[in-house]
């Protein structure tokens, strides 16, 4: 049989497909693990940052002190959007914030200094400058649709903290700082998703960082890739109380409906990064006196039980959405805090 003779095999989506080798993360599925440049995941949500997390990724290392003190300089100095920008989110305040934060990042590219310089010390100059100004172009239509002025920067408060304060105009207590800092942390890198694979495609035509950022957050805007947060918190408030959740999940699984928040394309096992958000929301649930909330998420996970051994199991988004709902984020803004870990 010739070559021309053999079958073709079509992939139906990126399951079982290798297209690329990288150092930047690794995923064991069976096992349940993921490592960042090495690391473990468990490791860098209890013991590390976002900005280190962030340098990690960007510069294959851990900083020491003096590194992490100039990139944390860095990304706040960054912390601004050009007058332009503003006025782009002010014409389309009424857009979604997916569309909002797609625009706006591929606006920017016009303002970048390093706009037309590709190297890779450029890129992660760029992407310095996008992970300080996405935040910002999230909090500001956010209070533009408003009719609210932008809240400015502190350039006292981490990542994390900052982002808090520019949407809510309060600073926000300590676990609800490093709750957020942790679900960026454990947002940064997944490997080829799809909004990835979608840049990779873009950056290996030779096009520019914005470029490629632009197609990753269009990829993830789709509810197939990105919606999952926002679902289950629509599913909790559809359940009520936690004594109804047994009886929802009965009635998901004898309709042949998948439940929200459950089962992943890479974990046969428990998401990784899921116990980290599940311990999270529970301390800001008590702190929020909201405790209503986790007790029903948990009431689903009992009830879900029955289904691991089968590969069923919670995943990250599964709590995330739970820490944005305590907080009193709305439920469009899920998916960009997603973009912009």
């Amino acid at each position: 049989m010739t070559e021309q003779d053999q079958p073709i095999k079509i992939h139906r989506g990126l399951k079982d497909v290798y297209f690329e080798r990288s150092g930047t993360s690794s995923i064991d599925g069976k096992a349940g693990e993921l490592r960042y440049r090495g690391y473990s995941i468990h490791d860098l949500a209890v013991h590390s940052s976002f900005e280190e997390a962030a340098f990690l990724l960007l510069h294959g290392e851990l900083p020491d002190r003096s590194a992490l003190k100039r990139f944390d300089a860095e990304l706040k100095a960054a912390r601004s959007l050009p007058p332009a920008v503003l006025e782009i989110i002010t014409r389309i305040k009424a857009a979604h914030p997916m569309d909002v934060l797609r625009t706006c990042v591929s606006a920017l590219s016009a303002f970048d200094p390093d706009s037309a310089d590709k190297s890779h010390e450029a890129n992660i100059r760029k992407g310095v400058r996008l992970t300080a100004q996405a935040p910002m172009i999230v909090c500001a239509h956010h209070h533009i649709r408003n009719g609210e002025a932008p809240h400015p920067p502190d350039a006292t408060l981490g990542h994390a903290a900052n982002f808090l304060w520019m949407l809510k105009g309060e600073k926000p207590s300590g676990e609800s700082a490093r709750l957020m800092d942790t679900d960026f942390v454990l947002h940064a890198e997944h490997g080829s998703n799809a909004s990835s694979f979608a840049a990779r495609v873009v950056i290996g035509t030779n096009a520019d960082l914005h470029a490629a950022v632009t197609a990753a957050i269009a990829a993830l805007s789709g509810p197939a890739h990105g919606g999952a947060a926002e679902d289950v918190m629509k599913m909790a408030i559809e359940i009520g109380e936690p004594e109804k959740a047994a009886a929802y999940v009965a009635r998901k699984r004898r309709d042949k409906e998948a439940v929200t928040g459950f089962g992943h394309r890479v974990y046969r096992t428990e998401d990784p990064r899921a116990r980290h958000m599940r311990a999270g929301v529970e301390r800001l649930s008590k702190e929020m006196g909201q405790p209503k909330w986790f007790a029903i998420l948990q009431a689903v996970v009992d009830a879900m039980k029955p289904y691991a051994r089968h590969g069923v199991n919670v995943n990250v988004d599964f709590y995330s959405g739970a820490i944005y709902y305590l907080h009193g984020i709305p439920q469009d803004l899920f998916v960009p805090i997603f973009a912009m870990g």
